[in-house]
């Protein structure tokens, strides 16, 4: 029996301008005098879906999604070679944070987000942690370098052997200096759609087998859609190249500021992608915060043991009992 809430419609959507060119998408969900909630999609690139719509109680949440600069339903899409990323940064992604926030008359929220969206959200937290009532994390990253080497580098080749040889097999053949971060970056950005889409499956082959376990073989529904996979891969390139822009270890440096602020941190047992390790440190290092490992679950947050955990979560910061158990 799956502990996601029914699947809600927004009650209200708009877009919002950020800098020269860029355009968010944003919606509310729920009860709009209920609690509010800020959801930070993964990726970089991931956009919102109603999945995450389902892990808030509609009657007593008013929660409020956006898709990051670039993916989703923000515009442009990055999927489109012509689309200028060098706007698109973590101190960029906290601003916009903030505008919506202002646009939408909310003086503080809750905020969840999972993988890079836990990033985003530490570091949107320690730079406005007045404004952040809760936090909710899963597959908890910080952005140090070596996260980034660990899981797009070298770090994953001796555990995921056969997709790590087939993403580099790409690598071999493009004749590009650098290493697999650079070629794949170079060649999403090709002005050739077969160059982009080819190099975008390899990438999100790659994706789907670290994300999940087991290990899948497969590629992933969501990646189905060349354009969707294309602009995925090219923002998540976009970011590893420079550590996500939050300067090796800032994120972990700064934990002390918040810790006026309760958490939950959730982390699958199996996860590849985001290590246990990680969230155990953040948590080691926050005493308001609480670390629940799940048992047998990897990064994907579609998993039931990691769905419950984190409606558990949401539940208790409302006020009500968790029926799911």
């Amino acid at each position: 029996m799956t502990a996601l809430y029914a699947a809600v419609e927004p009650y209200a959507n708009g877009t919002l301008p950020v800098g020269a060119l860029d355009e968010l998408y944003w919606e509310a969900c729920g009860n709009p005098r209920g609690k509010p909630a800020l959801v930070l999609h993964g990726g970089p690139g991931s956009g919102c879906s109603e999945w995450h719509r389902r892990l808030f109680d509609p009657a007593l949440y008013n929660v409020i999604l956006f898709d990051q600069r670039n993916c989703g339903r923000s515009q442009p899409y990055a999927s489109d070679p012509a689309t200028d990323l060098s706007a698109n940064t973590t101190d960029a992604q906290i601003a916009d944070i903030e505008r919506l926030r202002h646009h939408l008359g909310i003086p503080s929220w809750l905020v969840l987000g999972g993988s890079w969206g836990s990033c985003l959200a530490l570091a949107y937290a320690q730079a406005f942690p007045q404004r952040v009532t809760e936090l909710i994390l899963f597959g908890v990253t910080t952005g140090r370098h070596e996260e980034f080497n660990q899981l797009f580098r070298e770090g994953l080749r001796s555990t995921h052997p056969a997709a790590w040889a087939r993403r580099q097999a790409l690598v071999a053949r493009a004749r590009i200096e650098g290493d697999a971060i650079e070629v794949y970056s170079q060649l999403l950005a090709s002005n050739d759609r077969r160059v982009r889409e080819e190099a975008a499956h390899e990438w999100c082959l790659w994706e789907s087998a670290t994300s999940q376990w087991p290990p899948s073989s497969e590629l992933a529904p969501r990646f189905r859609d060349p354009a969707y996979a294309v602009c995925f891969a090219r923002l998540v390139t976009h970011y590893v190249r420079h550590d996500g822009w939050v300067g090796d270890g800032r994120i972990m440096a700064g934990i002390e500021k918040l810790e006026a602020i309760p958490a939950v941190l959730i982390s699958g047992e199996r996860d590849a992608q985001a290590p246990t390790e990680i969230a155990a440190e953040v948590h080691n290092r926050w005493p308001r915060s609480d670390l629940v490992v799940v048992d047998n679950a990897g990064h994907s947050a579609n998993n039931r043991g990691i769905e419950r955990e984190i409606v558990r979560a949401t539940d208790r910061f409302a006020g009500r009992a968790n029926a799911a158990g």
